[in-house]
C-alpha cells in the first residue's frame, strides 16, 4: 500500500500508465430473461452469490486464505470461478468500509482472458442485442438472457468479444437487480480510450487547472507555467445535498459539472488538470453539524475524482495527483486567501494546481 500511494504521489497518469490506477471501465446495460425458469436459476444464483460475499466478508476479517474460505462456502456455491470473484468482493468491501452491510443481491464472475474472456458469464453478439450465457453451477446448465446497451458501446462491446476469442482480453461481468435486471461489463481502460478518446487535436498553452471536488460545488483554478491565475470557475449545485433529492440525479449533476470543467479547461489551454490523491482515504471526518454531516455522508468523492481523471485522460490530457495535506486548512492556504482574495474553495483550487505544476516540473526536471 505504500508503494501504490508513493507512485500516485510521485508520477503523472497518463494513457500509457493508467491502468496501474484503473484496470476497467463499467458499461451498464439492460438484462431480458424471456424464459421464467431461467430467471428463477438466475435469483436462485445471485441469492448464493450474495450469501457467498457476506460470508466471505466475515473470513477476510478473520484472515481466512481464499483457497480455505472456499472449501468452507463450496456448498453454498459449487463454482470455483465464482467463490474466488466473490472473495475478491469481499475483500475490496473490507478495505474500503468501515461498516460492512450488504442489503442486496447479485452475481458477478471476474474475467480471464485465457477462459476466452470468462468463463462463468459469456457475451455473444447478435443482431440488435449481445446474448448472455450464465453458467448454472447446481446442474453445469447455462442460463439464457439478452443484453441491450447505448449504441455508442456496441462497436467497442463486440471489438471486447473478438479480443476474448482470440484470448488477448478478458471481461469481468457484474449482474444486478436494482430495479431491474441489469448488466455491467468490465471494459479494460485501453480499448475504453481507443474507442471513446477525443480526437480532436487542441494547442495547449501548458497550462495546469486544479480542481477542488465538493459535496454542493467544483471549483477550477487554471495557472500559467509561472503560476498565475489565468482563468477561474466555479460551478454550484446546492440542492443535491437537501432532503429527498434523489441521490441518482444528484451524482449525474456532479459528473456533469466536472466534464463540462475539463472540456473549458482544455479549451483555455490547460495540457494538466490537477486533482488531490484522495485514493487511499477510507475514512470520513464528520462534524457536529448535521447538515455538514449529510453532505458528507451523500458525497462519493472517491467516484468524482475516478471520473475526473478519466475524462482527463479522455480529453487528452494528463493527470497529476498531489498531497492533500494542507490544501484546505493551513498557513499557506489561509496566506493565499488574504494574497489573491478568493474564497477557501477557490484558494483549495488554486493551491491544488500551484502542486501540480510543481510535480510537473520536478518530472520534468528528473526526465532530463
Amino acid at each position: 500500500m505504500v508503494e501504490r500511494w508513493l507512485w500516485l504521489s510521485t508520477l503523472l497518469l497518463n494513457r500509457e500508465n493508467i491502468g496501474r490506477l484503473i484496470e476497467a471501465v463499467a458499461v451498464n446495460g439492460k438484462l431480458v430473461v424471456e424464459d421464467g425458469e431461467d430467471y428463477m436459476k438466475l435469483l436462485r444464483l445471485a441469492r448464493a452469490y450474495s450469501k457467498t460475499v457476506k460470508a466471505s466478508v466475515n473470513y477476510v476479517i478473520k484472515g481466512v486464505s481464499h483457497s480455505d474460505t472456499s472449501k468452507r462456502l463450496y456448498s453454498i456455491l459449487p463454482d470455483y470461478v465464482y467463490l474466488e470473484t466473490a472473495y475478491k468482493n469481499a475483500k475490496t468491501i473490507v478495505s474500503s468500509a468501515t461498516k460492512c452491510e450488504i442489503k442486496r443481491f447479485w452475481t458477478a464472475s471476474r474475467g480471464n482472458r485465457f477462459d476466452y474472456g470468462n468463463r462463468n458469464i459469456k457475451l455473444v453478439p447478435r443482431e440488435g442485442f449481445f446474448e448472455v450465457l450464465i453458467k448454472y453451477p447446481w446442474d453445469r446448465s447455462w442460463i439464457r438472457a439478452k443484453a441491450f446497451f447505448g449504441e455508442k458501446y456496441i462497436p467497442m462491446l463486440r471489438e471486447l468479444v473478438e479480443l476474448a476469442s482470440r484470448r488477448e482480453e478478458g471481461y469481468g461481468v457484474v449482474i444486478s437487480f436494482k430495479e431491474y435486471p441489469k448488466i455491467h461489463i468490465q471494459v479494460p481502460i485501453q480499448l475504453y480510450l481507443k474507442h471513446f478518446s477525443n480526437t480532436q487535436q487542441t494547442s495547449g498553452r501548458g497550462f495546469v487547472a486544479g480542481f477542488d471536488l465538493n459535496s454542493d460545488r467544483v471549483n477550477m483554478v487554471i495557472v500559467d507555467r509561472d503560476g498565475e491565475i489565468v482563468y477561474v470557475k466555479s460551478v454550484r449545485f446546492p440542492e443535491v445535498t437537501s432532503h429527498g433529492s434523489p441521490a441518482e440525479l444528484n451524482k449525474q449533476k456532479r459528473l456533469q459539472a466536472l466534464s463540462r470543467l475539463i472540456r473549458l479547461a482544455k479549451l483555455v489551454g490547460a495540457t494538466h488538470v490537477a486533482f488531490e490523491n484522495l485514493l487511499d482515504i477510507k475514512k470520513r471526518r464528520y462534524t457536529r453539524s448535521p447538515s455538514a454531516n449529510r453532505k458528507i455522508s451523500r458525497f462519493a468523492k472517491r467516484q468524482l475524482l475516478l471520473h475526473g481523471i478519466l475524462r482527463s485522460l479522455r480529453e487528452g490530457l494528463c493527470v497529476v495527483l498531489v498531497n492533500p495535506k494542507g490544501t484546505t486548512k493551513s498557513e499557506e492556504h489561509e496566506r493565499i486567501m488574504k494574497t489573491r482574495g478568493l474564497d477557501r474553495h477557490m484558494a483549495s483550487a488554486y493551491l491544488i494546481a500551484l502542486r501540480g505544476l510543481s510535480r510537473i516540473h520536478i518530472n520534468s526536471y528528473k526526465q532530463t
